[in-house]
């Protein structure tokens, strides 16, 4: 699961989405990447939460305990339903309101709600990706015998 979360956000995040805006005007690669996120955005919910329930799984067999590894999982599941339930919706919404990127003022209202919901969605997606990544680590650590929990 972990594999598929980081490299889930990797992929779209670092590949995907700058190989659409380098290919495409900006108003077309962002309707193009608006048909992406009603996709990408529950799939990285449903990985985390699949990630959480496989820990509980294995914590329930081992009866270990593994406080930094919750927290890393607890994390991510809030700011996916976070990303899900508020943020994603408010810059569609958002978005809604300009009717094209390349024409419009960059002092425009609209435009300045979105670059900045934008800014604190690309954050909690690098959280996410980060988030990920500390936990194939620690996972990696545990298994070596180092401990970490």
């Amino acid at each position: 699961m972990l594999a598929l979360w980081v490299g889930g956000i990797f992929i779209y995040t670092f590949l995907v989405t700058p190989l659409i805006f380098k290919s495409f005007g900006r108003d077309t690669a962002s309707a193009i990447v608006d048909k992406l996120f009603p996709f990408y955005f529950p799939y990285i919910l449903i990985v985390v939460i699949l990630a959480f329930g496989f820990f509980l799984i294995s914590v329930l067999k081992k009866n270990g305990r593994h406080k930094l590894t919750l927290a890393l999982l607890i994390i991510g599941i809030l700011i996916s339903l976070f990303v899900n339930l508020y943020l994603y919706p408010e810059v569609k919404k958002t978005k809604q309101e300009i009717a094209s990127f390349e024409k419009s003022s960059a002092d425009l209202p609209a435009r300045k709600r979105f670059s900045a919901l934008h800014g604190i969605s690309m954050t909690l997606n690098l959280v996410l990706l980060a988030d990920g990544i500390v936990l194939i680590v620690v996972g990696s650590l545990r298994k070596n015998g180092s401990g970490i929990h």
